[in-house]
């Protein structure tokens, strides 16, 4: 952490910057992994031993925590880093710039305690805001699809399997499988933010003998010193058993969780990507938005394809966390420290500009009607054959020939669209051949297909009702809920 600045300095574009910072995150998950934020989270841990150690009966003057913690929010970076120079160890830096504004309470701070009973309760109260961030940021994502969903849910069109035309769906079915998969991330999500625990005050190497000492040998007040810390962080619980850290499974699990999403952010990118192809679904696109600067016409899929690239990079992040959680030597090693700070901050501002770019992308999704009738009309008689040869058959026809009789006309009505033909004639050419005159009145009518998209409409109705309004409605009673920001993506 050290002697960073940051992002405090006025930035004149003469240092590296993480892209994900200076052109994709918001403000707030940003501010949230602030040196400044983390200073500042640091001095409340010590607020918070201080005051859960007096509470338990160790003769700390409450005036002098008081006077402290009224001064919490002066913080000079200069000085910690400064401090830390001399000192070489970023925790005692901080700790003595703390202990300077208020020099009287400097005697009883971090008493009983290790650096990691600072960074790493720190990183999990981090990491938990975090999560609550993302889980705002996911609910709008969740909201605007359910609704795109709702809107399309009776828009026939094209089924795609293995990218080969195949029997219809609907636009809003399409979308409640990118829905379906964001359900899973947030049921996910809820149950990590619900069972996430603090580390605690376990002491050096998780023993607690330091507090063991501090209270004469009282294990009873060790243990509630632990649940009330944890309490004052905002922890229902403490990890169980410690080394000098917490697990970094937790680590694990927490990338796990992000990867998922990131997972689920990919796969409705790369949709996207293919329906922009199909001209069948568009982003939004700028009015001065430039595709190409060679070719003018382009009208790039941008949003979409930046969201599946960053989702790329947090896909391969909980490997990181595995490796380093395998390499925790006995009670602890320090190897992890300087991969944890790049790797989990880096994960969260991933995670947060995907949930802003996809709910950019949905904000303006235009739906080409038109076009997504045309090409479903091109394609429906290849699809609605097999409903023919059961009507023919039923009207008494041969099914065996009138198989084969399909199958010709199928294969010609085909090598007539290679050839540059932009209507199928197949139901034509089936209305002309004699096999199939008993039905011929009805062809029209199995031309249209409108059987074809099964229970589509019907799906997407049950999923959101029975699924998604559910899983929302406490997220959506929340008074003050904050808005997405809106992000230049």
């Amino acid at each position: 952490m050290g002697a960073s600045d940051g992002g405090e300095r006025t930035d004149d574009g003469a240092r590296w910057r993480s892209p994900l910072a200076s052109r994709y995150t918001s403000r707030e998950m940003q501010e949230l992994f602030s040196e400044r934020a983390r200073a500042r989270l640091w001095r409340e841990i010590w607020i918070a031993l201080a005051r859960t150690q007096r509470e338990l009966g160790l003769d700390l003057p409450e005036k002098e925590i008081d006077a402290l913690e009224r001064r919490i929010g002066e913080i000079d970076l200069a000085r910690a880093a400064a401090l830390e120079a001399e000192l070489r160890h970023d925790v005692m830096a901080h700790l003595h710039a703390f202990a300077e504004l208020h020099p009287p309470a400097k005697p009883f701070l971090h008493l009983g305690a290790t650096s990691c009973t600072v960074t790493d309760n720190a990183d999990l109260v981090v990491t938990k805001r975090a999560l609550l961030l993302l889980r705002d940021a996911l609910a709008q994502v969740m909201e605007q699809l359910a609704a795109f969903a709702e809107r399309t849910k009776s828009i026939a069109t094209l089924g795609y399997t293995h990218y080969q035309p195949a029997q219809p769906t609907t636009v809003g079915k399409r979308a409640c499988l990118w829905l379906q998969d964001l359900l899973l991330d947030w049921q996910e999500l809820l149950r990590l933010i619900e069972e996430l625990p603090a580390r605690g005050l376990k002491g050096t190497t998780g023993t607690q003998a330091s507090f063991l000492t501090l209270f004469q040998g009282d294990h009873a007040k060790v243990k509630e010193l632990d649940r009330r810390f944890a309490r004052r962080l905002g922890f229902a619980t403490t990890v169980p058993v410690t080394g000098q850290t917490y697990p970094r499974k937790l680590d694990y699990r927490v990338l796990s969780l992000l990867s998922g999403l990131a997972q689920s952010c990919a796969k409705a990118g790369n949709d996207l990507r293919l329906l922009a192809h199909e001209q069948e679904i568009e982003e939004p696109y700028e009015s001065k938005q430039i595709g190409s600067s060679a070719m003018a016409y382009k009208r790039n899929p941008m949003r979409s394809e930046r969201m599946v690239s960053l989702a790329r990079f947090l896909m391969h992040l909980p490997t990181n966390a595995a490796e380093t959680a395998g390499q925790q030597w006995l009670e602890r090693t320090l190897d992890d420290s300087a991969n944890r700070r790049i790797v989990l901050s880096e994960a969260f501002l991933a995670a947060d500009a995907l949930l802003r770019i996809h709910h950019s992308i949905f904000r303006g999704i235009v739906v080409n009607e038109a076009r997504i009738a045309a090409h479903l009309e091109r394609e429906l008689p290849f699809m609605v054959t097999e409903e023919v040869l059961m009507v023919a058959t039923r009207a008494g026809g041969d099914r065996q020939e009138l198989h084969e009789r399909i199958r010709v006309h199928s294969r010609a009505a085909v090598e007539r669209l290679k050839a540059g033909a932009h209507d199928n004639d197949l139901f034509a050419r089936l209305a002309a051949d004699p096999a199939f005159a008993a039905v011929k009145g009805q062809l029209p009518e199995l031309a249209k297909g409108r059987a074809l998209v099964g229970r589509a409409p019907e799906q997407v109705g049950e999923f959101l009702a029975e699924h998604v309004t559910p899983a929302l409605a406490a997220w959506r009673a929340q008074a003050g809920k904050r808005g997405m920001e809106d992000l230049k993506v």
